[in-house]
């Protein structure tokens, strides 16, 4: 049987470095019924240098007055945070997940217990990183916001080369821009990405709605990712990009209906078909009174619904033939 979609709710930095709205957010994705949970876990002194800029899209969110390190610096959860989350999630029954953005990050969440290893994008191409990622041989998501086809491939070779299976590894197609402008989405790349390098799949999504969401779910994602907000109006430089409470919700819901939706693959009645056949169906029936022994032409026989009788397939078969018996206009021809 197919595993179900893996709905990741990305609480990312949403929480802006306060306990109590993070609780609020994983009470959000736990009602909202996404799998698991994700934030991220980092040091802003080891992640960026004093002086590196923010995005532009970090610059409109939050202003100019302020460095990148600045920024991350109040965003930052400590230790404490990340048990105390991770026994809030439990109570909630939804999965504690992070993004750990160096080494010493990811040893600090392997020490924590947590079952997958999220790349973000811009590690994509971190050597020592990836190696060191590699080495635990679990569940590796990698997102791809900014490669090339050549930058999944050393990737993946890198992580596999370390010790992790192939099989074990998900790559998420993904843009890199907040929100996503709709003709840069390429949604046909996750495809691409599957066919080239025989992964798993999925996508995380930065696009304003839900729809892209749905429709990689519809083309055979398995993990589908996208940030999530209490408020889009709250100070930091995700939350605009970031979906409401409801819009999460209806994302998820919209999601495993796809899932329910996509079937098996093989065409067949289905139970409330078989209920609509007789109704929709048609039937070969007298097109006017036919007596005994009377020749069945196409002058006295004709098609009407019910299906309840012979088929019009059997209409060559049909024709030609004798009437065992008189039959009325309407009556269903018997032979």
């Amino acid at each position: 049987m197919k595993k179900p979609i893996l709905i990741i709710a990305e609480a990312g930095v949403n929480h802006n470095g306060d306990l109590a709205l993070a609780k609020q957010l994983i009470d959000v994705a736990a009602d909202a019924g996404a799998d698991l949970v994700k934030f991220q876990t980092f040091s802003a002194d080891r992640l960026v240098t004093r002086e590196a800029k923010k995005a532009d899209y970090q610059s409109e969110a939050t202003g100019n007055v302020e460095t990148q390190h600045q920024m991350l610096s109040r965003l930052e959860l400590t230790a404490s945070m990340h048990h105390e989350l991770i026994a809030y999630c439990a109570t909630r029954n939804i999965e504690f997940f992070s993004t750990g953005f160096d080494i010493e990050s990811v040893d600090f969440l392997m020490g924590l217990g947590i079952k997958h290893f999220k790349i973000p994008s811009g590690e994509i191409t971190n050597l020592p990183y990836l190696r060191h990622i590699g080495q635990f041989s679990k569940s590796v998501i990698i997102s791809t916001g900014m490669a090339t086809l050549g930058d999944i491939e050393a990737a993946i070779d890198v992580i596999e080369q370390a010790g992790t299976r192939r099989s074990l590894i998900t790559v998420l197609h993904c843009t890199t821009e907040y929100p996503t402008p709709m003709d840069e989405v390429n949604l046909s790349a996750m495809q691409s990405i599957r066919a080239a390098f025989g992964v798993a799949t999925g996508y995380s999504d930065h696009t304003a709605g839900i729809e892209v969401s749905i429709a990689a779910a519809a083309l055979g994602a398995t993990v589908i990712e996208k940030h999530f907000t209490l408020d889009k109006n709250l100070p930091g430089p995700d939350h605009k990009a970031s979906l409401k409470p409801d819009e999460l919700k209806a994302m998820v819901n919209a999601i495993r209906n796809i899932e329910i939706s996509l079937g098996d693959g093989i065409k067949r009645l289905t139970p409330s078909e078989a209920l609509n056949k007789p109704v929709a169906r048609k039937s070969l029936v007298a097109g006017k009174a036919i007596k005994a022994g009377e020749v069945f032409s196409v002058e006295n026989i004709t098609t009407k619904r019910p299906g309840i009788g012979i088929s019009p397939m059997n209409w060559d078969t049909v024709i030609g033939s004798k009437a065992v018996r008189d039959f009325m206009a309407d009556e269903l021809i018997e032979l």
